[in-house]
């Protein structure tokens, strides 16, 4: 009867339920469903059957609301080894019917049997992992000349015109962020791409002109209106071998794509076109061509139809090749120069060139073995942390709610992190294992003023005010040492420092305070 009494007093005392609401909350933002089996579509590429049929991944969806595929051609899937071995069997032109939880897709594979999707396995949880914890390329960016304080604007401009060309080239799970202290460095993450692509993306300005008769009539970016990246308007045209003996072939591929350029441009090219003459060998086309130059380097030229001259025509046709010594590598290359093109014209260039200053790649199975380990090593910290105080009080109902205090602690922060979209990588595990590290501090402070409280019985309330005045004393101690890395944006220790913070906030103000009355109710006899 006596201890239905205290759970009865345990469970209707403000500050537990103050915490079991939180917990509550927290697990409705994490959403734990760890027997959910499946795939999510991650990417789609451009230019594929799949992107013409409307499959587009939402960047801003938390995690468990991805488009999960169900089956294909009506074959289940559980898991990404049974999408992949599948997708390889399929054949060019050959239609697929694709299952989603959300719709059902019917694409008509491309060259190779390719339909453009790839997937992931399917999260359990609303929480995002970093890069650290599931593999990917990790860029630091540095500007090549230092930007002064009023040019402030510039380096957010570059981040902004970042994200826009990885969103634009069809990346996903994508960070961009600047850095502004010691130096001023852009931090780009990206978990589905490989170097190659992320160096040829960003490690150029991108600054696209066209010119005729060495004047610039269009740049990419503010003149461009629209840019065709699927269906009859962007397109492979031609495959072709062009030189090469059998054993050294070399072939060539040439892609086009429609865009829309604005009417001053159009005016401009008007201008540039108005006194051309007629190509003597080929009087369908004007004596002058139009040149691309990407980075000041001449990339391709375009020779301009006679009916063109001095009319301000918005919509033109950009083409260009791509060589290889396979008609496969020539067909991917040509792929590839055509989705730089877009994303250049689509973007523009970006404000400011940029220098490499670091580059970091980490494996999937890297990223898994890191996410096994943290939840390894933040359980037997915990563990051990809980044994330590039971050794130290020899009292399991001292132990028991510790360690369900430091397990609540770790909730709340996973659960705040879900609802606000943070990235977990091994600072954020870094700084939930130091919040719950100074929450056992705490415990111990508000645990012995309780004992002392046993020994005089009329001054349980001043024991436990005595106590949240050291916690608090902590407290703002700890945040004045943690939150200066957060303000002078320090990088990777930025999220340590949000995270730790969090952590001992929450501990403060809910969690703690739950403990000390657990804590007074048990031992108060």
């Amino acid at each position: 009867m006596r201890v239905f009494q205290k759970l009865k007093s345990i469970f209707t005392d403000y500050r537990v339920l103050i915490l079991v609401f939180c917990l509550v909350a927290a697990l409705f933002a994490i959403s734990p469903m760890p027997w959910r089996d499946g795939v999510v579509i991650r990417s789609v590429e451009k230019n594929s059957s799949a992107y013409n049929a409307g499959i587009e991944p939402e960047p801003k969806v938390r995690p468990m609301g991805k488009e999960r595929i169900l089956s294909i051609d009506n074959i289940p899937v559980h898991t990404d080894d049974d999408y992949y071995s599948y997708v390889q069997t399929i054949e060019e032109n050959r239609t697929v019917l694709i299952k989603t939880n959300k719709k059902t897709y019917r694409l008509t594979s491309g060259e190779n049997g390719s339909i453009g999707i790839r997937v992931s396995k399917a999260p359990t949880t609303n929480l995002r992992k970093g890069l650290d914890l599931t593999g990917g390329i990790r860029v630091v960016l540095k500007p090549e000349r230092e930007l002064a304080e009023d040019e402030e604007q510039v380096l957010d401009f570059t981040v902004e015109s970042l994200r826009q060309r990885l969103n634009v080239y069809g990346l996903s799970d994508i960070l961009v962020k600047k850095i502004t202290w010691p130096e001023q460095y852009i931090l780009v993450e990206v978990a589905d791409a490989t170097e190659e692509e992320v160096k040829e993306l960003i490690g150029s300005q991108g600054k696209f002109e066209a010119k005729i008769s060495n004047k610039t009539v269009f740049v990419g970016g503010p003149d461009i209106k629209y840019v065709a990246f699927s269906g009859q308007q962007a397109r492979i045209e031609q495959c072709a071998l062009i030189q090469g003996t059998e054993a050294d072939p070399q072939y060539s591929c040439r892609f086009s794509f429609a865009i829309t350029i604005s009417q001053e441009a159009a005016e401009r090219q008007a201008d540039a076109t108005a006194n051309l003459t007629l190509d003597p060998e080929n009087p369908e086309y004007l004596n002058e061509s139009i040149y691309l130059y990407l980075d000041d380097e001449e990339v391709d030229s375009l020779k301009i139809g006679a009916d063109l001259r001095g009319r301000p025509v918005t919509d033109i046709a950009i083409s260009g090749p791509g060589v290889g010594k396979t008609e496969r590598q020539a067909y991917e290359e040509a792929i590839k120069n055509m989705k730089k093109l877009q994303t250049i014209l689509k973007t523009g260039s970006l404000p400011i060139k940029l220098e490499f200053a670091q580059t970091k790649i980490i494996s999937a199975p890297l990223g898994e073995d890191f996410t096994k380990n943290s939840l390894r090593v933040g359980l037997i910290a915990i563990l051990t942390v809980s044994v330590v105080v039971f050794l130290r009080y020899r009292k399991i109902k001292i132990a028991g709610p510790a360690l369900l205090t430091m397990i609540s602690e770790v909730v709340l922060i996973l659960g705040f992190a879900a609802l606000v979209g943070w990235r977990l990588d091994l600072a954020a595990i870094a700084g939930i294992i130091v919040a719950a590290g100074t929450g056992v501090d705490d415990q111990i402070v508000i645990t012995d003023e309780v004992l002392r409280g046993e020994l005089q019985p009329y001054n349980w309330k001043k024991r436990i005010m005595a106590a949240f005045f050291i916690i608090m004393a902590a407290y703002f101690t700890t945040s004045v040492a943690i939150l200066p890395l957060y303000f002078t944006g320090a990088g990777l220790l930025k999220l340590f420092a949000l995270t730790t913070f969090i952590g001992i906030t929450f501990g403060v103000l809910v969690t703690r305070r739950a403990f000390a009355a657990v804590i007074e109710i048990l031992l108060k006899e």
